[in-house]
């Protein structure tokens, strides 16, 4: 009768408890890793929602205060007694002072036009609050880009020289303040940044705007 020893036999692959641990350990450690990695995502991206519903705020508190000075003459670019509440144009003095680039002509033959006044005035007034209440943004970037566009123009940075000769003052040839705003407008439209400190969420649930997306 043969006896076989146990010793022999060669029993299934498996880990021992030590190895079980340590893979246990890495997988555990592995979760609370990704875990971590997550929320630190999440962290920067409300700190970035935050951000941004500032610049908005901010961005929008610059149109509204124009608007406000310009409408009643707060004594700031806009002296006091000199608002269009008063009878003085908005646009004569900014247009009619244009001193250079392709549009001075044209821009001089729009200063102090009511229409003029009126399409300007309200386009201040819609974008800073459009930015303010977190709602609208594309139509507040579409309708800023445009106006920028015409300021920036309207000051014609390429040019050295004014008409008359005399130095512009430019300081750059391209990139001035108005583009900068033109592209914190798309930027906050692009980001739906109406949401933090908005009413961006509330607006985007309107029937008619949810109808019609480029209204948000």
């Amino acid at each position: 009768m043969a006896v076989h020893d146990p010793s022999h036999r060669h029993p299934g692959l498996r880990f021992s408890p030590a190895r079980e641990a340590t893979t246990e350990s890495a997988t555990s450690e592995s979760a609370i890793g990704e875990a971590a990695i997550g929320e630190a995502a999440a962290g920067r991206t409300a700190v970035s929602a935050y951000v941004l519903a500032g610049l908005r705020l901010l961005t929008g508190f610059v149109f509204l205060w124009a608007f406000l000075d310009k409408t009643f003459g707060l004594g700031y670019a806009t002296p006091s007694g000199k608002g269009w509440i008063d009878g003085s144009s908005p646009t004569r003095g900014f247009l009619g002072g244009v001193a250079v680039g392709p549009m001075e002509s044209v821009f001089h033959s729009w200063a102090g036009d009511a229409w003029a006044d009126w399409l300007f005035m309200l386009g201040l007034l819609g974008i800073g609050v459009a930015l303010t209440l977190g709602v609208a943004l594309r139509l507040a970037a579409v309708a800023g880009t445009m106006m920028m566009a015409l300021m920036w123009m309207a000051e014609w940075p390429p040019a050295r020289h004014l008409s008359d000769g005399s130095p512009s003052m430019s300081t750059n040839p391209f990139a001035d303040y108005h583009l900068v705003y033109a592209v914190v407008l798309i930027a906050l439209a692009a980001a739906g940044a109406g949401a933090v400190w908005g009413l961006g969420h509330a607006w985007a649930r309107l029937p008619f705007v949810a109808r019609h997306p480029w209204l948000r």
